[in-house]
């Protein structure tokens, strides 16, 4: 588990896999920001580190919408003092509710208010639910306040609008731009020799990757640690193509982001984020080199006006 709280006063835990953070996410972290400002607590986010889908049946993972790192950044962006990856194990999935309330929430966490969401299970078999926490709460002397969900809005109804490339709708649900991180490494470097040099980006197993086709979006240097930090934190406005290019016959499913306007980045071995705004159209074979850079040229202006700052 992360570090524990014990000794720094009692704190005010919110609890869930938080995959994405979105928007609905975001209303019951911050609901347990401002309690823990009213009192005057420290304010811890819980969440899980594999996917406990993984755990209890593998196999099973579905799409990542946020690796780990990611998804630690953003909770602490919403003003929590900690976020605490628990290790998801096989032994804590089959924690009943009551010895996870005793053992996590009031002797770890020191918790006065549990914040969920409505819908929020926990325990052996999912077999405990917010009127249980409550019940739990009376016990070991912590409150419980649940948030109602917004409709529609879940992580599963965000895959679902990747699987179908509606990436502005998944973006409305997440607060932002849909994201997928990784390595670039080498690879048929035919964007290069087609005057359009693109990031060939190695993306983790199970991210949740839009549909094929080609994209406006961005490109995004992110720092971690032990791999080369050249332009960290730069940003560029981005024609991203996902898939296996038709044209030459198809190749594994690749995801690459050409940098508008720029010839010039090394970014072998370098961490980067692409960043998904809209999507231009679907993949297409084309007869001829020259019908491709063609529409790869009207793709970039695509790019370039819908990824313009307002």
């Amino acid at each position: 588990m992360g570090p524990s709280v014990q000794g720094s006063g009692r704190s005010v835990v919110t609890i869930g896999v938080y995959d994405g953070v979105h928007r609905g996410h975001q209303r019951v972290v911050e609901r347990a920001v401002a309690i823990a400002g009213e009192r005057g607590l420290r304010s811890v986010a819980v969440t899980f580190e594999p996917h406990p889908d993984e755990v209890v049946s593998p196999g099973s993972h579905p799409p990542r919408l946020t690796n780990h790192r990611r998804r630690a950044e953003l909770l602490a962006g919403l003003g929590v003092d900690e976020v605490d990856v628990v290790e998801f194990t096989l032994e804590l999935s089959r924690t009943s509710p009551a010895d996870f309330a005793q053992s996590v929430l009031a002797e770890r966490l020191r918790a006065a208010v549990v914040v969920v969401g409505e819908d929020f299970v926990f325990g052996h078999g999912a077999s405990g639910d917010v009127d249980t926490l409550r019940t739990l709460g009376d016990k070991y002397d912590f409150a419980v306040e649940a948030v109602p969900t917004l409709d529609s809005i879940s992580s599963t109804a965000i895959r679902e609008r990747l699987v179908a490339g509606d990436v502005e709708a998944a973006a409305a649900a997440l607060g932002r731009p849909h994201r997928v991180e990784g390595v670039v490494v080498r690879g048929y470097q035919r964007g290069r020799q087609l005057g359009f040099p693109t990031a060939n980006v190695e993306t983790p197993a199970h991210t949740a990757i839009p549909a094929d086709g080609v994209y406006a979006g961005w490109l995004e240097c992110v720092p971690v640690a032990n791999l080369p930090a050249l332009y960290e934190g730069e940003r560029w406005p981005a024609a991203i193509s996902v898939g296996t290019n038709p044209t030459f016959e198809g190749v594994p499913r690749t995801v690459e982001a050409y940098a508008l306007d720029r010839d010039d980045l090394e970014l072998y071995g370098v961490h980067v984020a692409v960043e998904f705004a809209a999507r231009l159209r679907a993949n297409t074979r084309f007869d001829s080199i020259e019908e491709l850079i063609q529409q790869i040229h009207a793709d970039v202006a695509a790019a370039r006006r819908l990824t313009r700052p307002a």
